[in-house]
């Protein structure tokens, strides 16, 4: 009778209710559990539980994996009840009412538990006068917690608290308890409130700019912990909306001349009340990435970050429409930003920088001296705190190494290390005319790829002639490659492979053009001549014997936040290629909010390398003279460089691999976008796939950094007609293979 019964028991566990997809992810992340958290716990893939949360393309548990998730999100249920006056569809008529769905939440928002009774007196006042919102007005109520909840009145305006946070989660820092970012805004009502993420609401009670300051250092719990050990907490940040702007004394937007000037004038009055609040502007002064700080008072740091969307702090390049979002939104993107990448600190090109530099601080606390006391000292494996020289060869035009070249001096590539993307092109052959479709992939984050173990050189270079040439130091190479023949490459430790080298680009050079005598390389660009079967003889280098995969910590940082950001949005990195290249069709489309974290991030990765050889921003710069980026220890055009360099090898070896395999040669190369003809219009139609598995070491579809996507498909009588309308045979159609719009010629910049 016990085995009936169990199997009674199995078979109602087969059909526990659920709630709807959104619903159980705003469960997950409320509690602050990661998809790979719950796989562990019901002894799945992380796949699976994002599956069961995706809104599009949702999947149910079956048998004791219903039944535990099922006991999972009710025991959430009831710890984080859904908003009430939330009103969406519901999935199944069967489930219970604490199931009720609400929109996605902001992903991985942290967990705030309810209020104390200390708390409840003052929460009381101010339900008469603050009451909630309507959903539609709260986008972010969703992922609210349980401590901002209030009973709905007609006003639309979302309750907000006072910044007296309860017990904070376990584990979490209480002194940012609010996250790392706010963004400040005025009701119509006139109340200026502090949209939080996780979609805390907060009462900003400050009159004037240097008490908002004041408030957001000893109040407003702002912040966030810091990366590494050595280093320093990140400073709040305080996002200004326009009508937040006029009531601070601020102007909406910039005029030409202080668009141009990056600021506002010094004799702002906003400015002089900072002055006399005794508040500090840094050398960039009030622009829309602006630092407010005090001296540091021994550890303690006393500084808030300003973003003012409405100046131009969020290009739209790189942030889409972000500055057009509603606070409750923006508080949403910039924080899913923030927890993933680090709290932005100005573009993303210097987040990117400031990344690199908060994974490997340049100073440490020493050990204890004969009294006892810590000193500050240099932290191994970090840039250091003084910049160094450069080598000339790596120095770009102007620069003060190259002040006594004539003033109109060309210098060649023996003269200049030259280590950029492709950007190459050529015509098709009678065999490809005849084919249907010209089809682009493009490698995912391929610069952050080329990073990924990476040794770079940490401290100056040294100057050594006729070098033996050692791939594992970095450095810049005077060599000869003319003589590396593609007509036949080792493909393997000993297999060598027959090709048509007038269809191959180069690998040393951007142009794809075989180099005509010496030029300098970096150290990934001549290992890949040895790698190729050929000898390399070096006539002098500037090497860097202090070395270190010092890239390593920020490619790490920036694929998680990646591979999370599109694992929410439905493509995981686990697909199947039919899968993966379904769940990338509209992937941007399922949650805009997100995607326009995913562009930020790869904006990150490639801005922050471009930060590496900064170029002068006017300020009255000369050629011959020092501009400010190279007074950075993270101004390194030498690291840039190794880092292009590996990234156009990767990106070549690949190719040759293909070719080696099909006999298939690519038509275009644009930086990490290649192009083929293919007889259909999907990636699958060339790529050598065999039993679902792909050529090794050649291309293979999927998230991953380093793997490919399908960029877009255009027929092959369209790239005819644009090269004969263009009178250009060579037009780069992989610029162009995404939306087939041409409207002129470019010349790539």
């Amino acid at each position: 009778m016990s085995e009936l019964f169990d199997r009674v028991d199995a078979l109602v566990a087969s059909r526990s209710p659920l709630p709807p997809p959104a619903e159980r992810k705003r469960l997950r992340t409320a509690h602050g559990l990661t998809l790979d958290e719950v796989a562990a716990a019901l002894q799945v893939r992380r796949a699976t539980v994002s599956g069961w949360e995706s809104s599009t393309k949702a999947t149910e548990p079956r048998g004791k994996e219903r039944e535990a998730y099922a006991r999972l999100l009710k025991q959430l249920a009831e710890l984080y009840p859904a908003d009430a006056n939330t009103s969406t569809p519901v999935q199944d008529t069967a489930v219970p009412a604490t199931f009720a769905s609400t929109p996605a939440p902001a992903p991985e928002a942290q967990p705030v538990s309810t209020v104390p009774a200390s708390d409840a007196a003052a929460m009381t006042s101010q339900q008469n006068t603050q009451p909630t919102s309507t959903p539609e007005s709260a986008p972010a109520a969703a992922s609210r917690p349980a401590r901002t909840a209030r009973p709905s009145t007609t006003s639309r305006r979302p309750a907000a608290r006072k910044a007296a946070p309860a017990n904070t989660p376990a584990g979490a820092d209480p002194r940012f308890a609010n996250g790392p970012l706010a963004v400040v805004d005025v009701d119509a009502d006139g109340p200026v409130l502090a949209y939080c993420t996780g979609g805390l609401v907060l009462d900003v009670p400050a009159k004037s700019l240097p008490s908002l300051v004041d408030w957001t250092l000893k109040e407003a719990r702002l912040g966030q912990p810091k990366l590494s050990g050595p280093g320093k907490d990140a400073d709040p940040l305080i996002v200004l909306t326009p009508s937040a702007l006029v009531r601070y004394g601020l102007p909406v937007a910039l005029t030409e001349e202080e668009r141009h000037a990056g600021r506002i004038p010094e004799g702002h009055k906003v400015i002089k009340q900072l002055v006399r609040a005794e508040w500090k502007l840094t050398k960039r002064g009030f622009g829309p990435w602006a630092r407010i700080y005090r001296p540091a008072q021994g550890s303690e740091r006393a500084c808030v970050q300003l973003c003012i969307p409405s100046w131009n702090a969020l290009d739209t390049r790189h942030w889409g429409d972000a500055a057009q979002l509603p606070p409750a939104e923006l508080a949403r993107v910039l924080g899913v930003y923030a927890s993933r990448v680090m709290t932005p600190r100005g573009s993303t090109a210097v987040t990117g920088l400031e990344l690199m530099t908060a994974l490997h601080p340049p100073t440490r606390a020493s050990e204890p001296d004969a009294e006892g006391k810590r000193h500050s000292e240099h932290n191994p494996g970090s840039l250091g705190t003084d910049p160094v020289d450069c080598a000339p060869c790596e120095a770009p035009d102007g620069h003060p190494l190259l002040k006594d070249l004539p003033r109109f001096h060309v210098r060649g590539p023996g003269e200049k290390l030259f280590e950029e993307a492709y950007d190459w092109a050529r015509p098709m052959t009678d065999a490809e005319c005849t084919l249907r479709h010209l089809v682009g992939i493009d490698v995912n984050m391929a610069f952050a790829a080329g990073a990924n173990g990476l040794a770079v050189g940490l401290g100056a270079p040294t100057h050594v002639k006729v070098p033996v040439f050692d791939a594992k130091l970095p450095g810049s190479w005077l060599v000869d490659l003319s003589h590396v023949d593609l007509s036949r490459v080792k493909v393997g430790k000993d297999t060598w492979a027959e090709l048509d080298a007038s269809l191959l680009p180069s690998p040393f050079t951007p142009k794809g053009e075989r180099p005509e005598g010496p030029a300098w390389y970096a150290t990934p660009t001549v290992a890949y001549a040895v790698e190729l079967g050929y000898e390399v003889h070096p006539l002098e280098a500037w090497v860097r014997r202090e070395n270190g995969r010092y890239l390593d910590g920020w490619y790490n940082r920036l694929r998680d936040a990646y591979l999370a950001t599109m694992a929410d949005l439905g493509v995981d990195a686990d697909l199947a290629p039919e899968g993966f290249l379904a769940a990338m069709d509209g992937y941007k489309s399922r949650d805009p909010e997100l995607a326009i974290v995913v562009s930020a991030i790869k904006a990150t990765v490639k801005g922050g390398l471009g930060k590496l050889r900064e170029r002068p921003r006017g300020e009255g710069w000369r050629p011959g003279e020092p501009w400010r980026a190279l007074s950075r220890p993270t101004w390194r055009p030498d690291i840039r460089a190794a880092v292009i360099s590996r990234t156009r090898i990767n990106l070549h070896r690949k190719i040759v691999k293909h070719a080696a395999f099909t006999g298939q040669y690519p038509i275009a190369v644009l930086s990490d976008c290649v192009v083929y003809a293919a007889n259909g219009p999907s990636p699958l139609d060339f790529l050598p796939y065999r039993d679902g598995k792909p050529l090794p070491g050649g291309f293979k579809l999927g998230i991953n950094p380093g793997l490919v996507k399908h960029e877009g498909t255009q027929d092959v009588l369209w790239g005819e007609e644009v090269r004969e309308r263009f009178n250009a045979p060579e037009l780069n159609l992989a610029r162009y293979i995404k939306d087939g719009t041409v409207t002129d010629v470019d010349n790539g910049e």
